[in-house]
């Protein structure tokens, strides 16, 4: 402070003062002077041994040769190599086979784990759990069968896509859209259907007679789905579209189908593979 005396009265100022209180000019100690210099004298012998300054194009290489890149590229290369020899035999091992393999299930496993982050999750979810209109592949509940092989053809030709021949496909009419029902018969319908899925049981009545005549063909007659037609179970608690009066009677309306693509085409065979292991592991493969 100007005007006081106390320890530091033989330090020189910098002859700054702020409401009374003066700078000193003391020189730094000496330790943190020279770690000082010796980051920077380190400093410059990164920039010259290592990769660390922009130019028009590209950068200063240095003169070690070092790049992140190459280790990372290596890395892979290893990877691969690693992994060819697993996914070699996936390609060549029947899909029964992988699954009784432990070794080879494992690697299945998980890279059908990442392959369905990447492919299939923005459909059915992360955890597989699906949504309105996209099925849940944790439960039971098939529309094309969920045995391996079944699960297999789904992913390889996929669902009402007009990119392969081989796609799964079939088609619930509109019987409103098209009127190929009154409002009261789709109303009758619906309450039939509804009633499938409930503890009392199938309402007999004019919705019975409608649903013989229009629906058995491929829900079947009692009203459980046929899997090689798409066609689901009516009479359990899992609906794709919603169970409600409101979602049925839209569906029996106009109808919905949803469509899958055909990953045969976009993913190599032994991912393809992987993922049926994975699908099927869900909880819900037979």
């Amino acid at each position: 402070m100007a005007g006081s005396s106390g320890p530091h009265d033989d330090v020189p100022t910098t002859g700054h003062e702020w409401d009374g209180i003066t700078e000193f000019n003391k020189p730094l100690p000496r330790w943190w002077l020279w770690t000082f210099y010796a980051t920077v004298i380190w400093s410059i012998g990164y920039w010259v041994a290592m990769p660390a300054w922009p130019l028009i194009e590209g950068h200063t290489r240095g003169v070690l040769g070092y790049s992140q890149r190459a280790i990372v590229a290596e890395q892979l290369a290893d990877s691969r190599a690693e992994q060819a020899h697993y996914l070699q035999r996936i390609v060549e091992a029947p899909l029964e086979e992988i699954r009784t393999d432990p070794e080879l299930l494992s690697f299945a496993l998980a890279g059908g784990r990442s392959a369905f982050a990447v492919n299939c999750s923005q459909c059915h979810g992360s955890g597989a759990e699906g949504s309105v209109g996209y099925p849940n592949l944790n439960d039971d509940d098939w529309l094309w069968g969920g045995s391996l092989e079944d699960i297999a053809y789904t992913i390889r030709h996929g669902v009402r896509n007009e990119s392969d021949e081989d796609a799964r496909f079939n088609e619930m009419p509109s019987y409103g859209r098209d009127e190929l029902l009154e409002p009261a018969q789709i109303e009758a319908v619906v309450r039939y259907t509804m009633s499938l899925s409930s503890a009392g049981g199938a309402a007999a009545g004019e919705g019975a007679a409608i649903f013989a005549e229009e629906c058995a063909i491929c829900h079947g007659e009692d009203g459980k789905g046929i899997m090689e037609l798409g066609a689901p179970n009516l009479t359990d608690a899992i609906w794709l579209y919603g169970g409600d009066y409101e979602s049925i009677r839209a569906q029996v309306e106009n109808a919905r189908g949803g469509v899958m693509p055909n990953w045969g085409d976009r993913l190599p065979p032994e991912t393809v593979k992987q993922l049926a292991i994975y699908v099927h592991s869900l909880g819900g493969g037979t």
